[in-house]
């Protein structure tokens, strides 16, 4: 096993992506076990062994929430999808259960594999209860008309997908995404008392307030033709 999960928060466990794939987070809750983004296909087993080694199954995955369409973070939902519900945003569930190859960036084109299906269309706003922690989904629009970051009440952390990365990085506006409702969300996320935050790639942000300004202010470089720090994620 190249990366062991570590647990980053009580009950919170990061489990690195391999590669170009997203980083995954399972929740370990007193009601169920829910997973953040399923990663890249070809990373399921790396995905699996990192479970395993906490003394779960796949099977004992109860819910993943993809925090938006792209394939290296909803690429292994085939491999819990008959056992755990699967949950996205209503726009990238859309995307994703119409194989909408263009957005999702897929590009296997293996008509013998298994259709990935979202069980649960979210919205902004919509709960998850798991007894121990609760999760809010926040509608984030800007790298993917889909994307959302999740926020954890008890212990004020987010979980940003690709909205946002440590130092303030863009990612790139992607084929749905808009620089201007990135930045409409970004301020949205202002708002929030936020302790850390959890991005799909790269570091965790240990300082939220001053990511989350960068990421604005390159943002906004973006829009005049400035450039802006970025990543091709």
């Amino acid at each position: 096993m190249t990366n062991k999960p570590e647990e980053i928060q009580q009950s919170i466990y990061l489990l690195k992506g391999e590669g170009k794939g997203s980083h995954n987070y399972l929740i370990r809750a007193a009601y169920r076990n829910v997973l953040i983004d399923s990663g890249l296909d070809q990373n399921f087993l790396y995905l699996q062994e990192q479970i395993i080694s906490l003394g779960l199954k796949v099977k004992d995955i109860d819910v993943v929430i993809n925090t938006h369409e792209h394939v290296d973070h909803i690429g292994s939902n085939r491999y819990f999808q008959e056992s755990a519900l699967i949950a996205a945003h209503r726009f990238a569930a859309t995307k994703i259960t119409l194989e909408d190859h263009y957005v999702t960036l897929y590009r296997s084109g293996d008509r013998n594999e298994v259709p990935l299906r979202i069980h649960l269309w979210l919205e902004n706003r919509s709960l998850f209860d798991l007894g121990s922690h609760t999760l809010e989904v926040i509608h984030t629009p800007g790298h993917t008309s889909g994307s959302i970051c999740i926020y954890e009440f008890k212990t004020k952390v987010v979980f940003s997908g690709d909205t946002v990365f440590a130092g303030g990085t863009l990612s790139y506006i992607a084929e749905s995404g808009s620089v201007g409702d990135y930045i409409n969300s970004i301020t949205r996320l202002e708002a929030r008392k936020i302790s850390k935050i959890f991005p799909g790639h790269g570091e965790i942000c240990q300082n939220p307030e001053q990511d989350l300004s960068q990421a604005i202010i390159n943002a906004k470089k973006l829009l005049q033709g400035e450039g802006g720090i970025s990543a091709s994620l």
